[in-house]
């Protein structure tokens, strides 16, 4: 493939057998590849990303696929938004040079394609975890696929979706993959509501209410060292369920880098979990408590 107008176009490609050679030759001109793998439905959070591949290398990657087999719930999956012309158009605006939107089929390849399974070391047994059964080994095996066919030098995820990006980089590491993950903060919507696909499926009143999520983090942020840790969670827990259509499924104060849950006198690198819904659509945030 030529590679000439790599600066000035965006090349849109399907399968895997037209993509590695593109990669490779990439490779072989000594080009750097930078990676953001998304389900599409991109918003500003989506972008950021792209805008910090594209400073990082010579080569930016963005790849379009709804993994089925991260979602535990059907309604979920077919809920899910798809939009697949305007994300391509955004792409283009930003400067990508390569989208990948492969089928289903191409991912996995035969219905013998064994989901990954591996011992996470617990960083999977809480939160999202917990009532999302089955998510995360279907996303880190996907992730995985993933990596295999791009082969980037470096990739990049947000920290909204913090357990996930702790998962990626414990599996980069067991699986020694030769690719940095690069974490990248949450954006944010100017009433603090952290940037999402679903935020597409929240009612004008839902959206506007959503503020309560990031404000009840920053409240426990405040009374960090003040309350208990079960304090902490109540105080979280009734902010997000005073307001109209939200109910919290789960708060979690754990650490950091374990993500186990943490007690009142092991109070140091700490972060604030939470995920609720807001009518029928799921949203999570976090914040670092100290």
């Amino acid at each position: 493939m030529n590679l000439g107008p790599i600066y000035f176009s965006m090349e849109i490609i399907h399968t895997i057998s037209t993509l590695q050679p593109y990669i490779n030759e990439c490779k072989a001109r000594q080009l750097q590849v930078g990676f953001v793998p998304t389900m599409g439905a991109l918003h500003e959070g989506h972008l950021s990303l792209i805008k910090q591949s594209l400073k990082e290398n010579d080569i930016t990657v963005c790849s379009i696929f709804v993994n089925p087999t991260q979602f535990n719930n059907t309604s979920d999956l077919a809920n899910y938004p798809r939009t697949i012309a305007s994300d391509i158009q955004l792409l283009e605006k930003e400067g990508c040079t390569v989208v990948f939107i492969p089928s289903e089929n191409e991912i996995y390849p035969s219905s013998s394609f064994k989901t990954l399974s591996i011992d996470l070391q617990d960083l999977d047994k809480n939160m999202e975890g917990k009532y999302r059964p089955g998510h995360f080994m279907g996303m880190v095996t996907v992730v995985k696929r993933l990596f295999e066919i791009v082969q980037p030098h470096k990739a990049y995820f947000g920290k909204k979706d913090y357990q996930q990006l702790k998962i990626i980089q414990f599996m980069v590491s067991y699986f020694k993959l030769p690719i940095q993950i690069v974490a990248c903060e949450t954006l944010r919507e100017p009433n603090g509501l952290a940037m999402s696909s679903r935020n597409t499926r929240l009612s004008t009143e839902q959206r506007k209410n959503a503020e309560v999520i990031y404000r009840a983090l920053l409240n426990a942020k405040q009374h960090f060292f003040t309350l208990s840790i079960t304090q902490l969670k109540n105080q979280i827990a009734e902010e997000i369920n005073s307001c109209k259509d939200f109910k919290v499924e789960y708060v979690e104060i754990a650490n950091a880098n374990s993500l186990k849950p943490i007690i009142d006198n092991e109070k140091t690198n700490a972060m604030a979990f939470v995920a609720c819904f807001a009518g029928e659509v799921r949203l999570i945030d976090n914040i670092h408590l100290s």
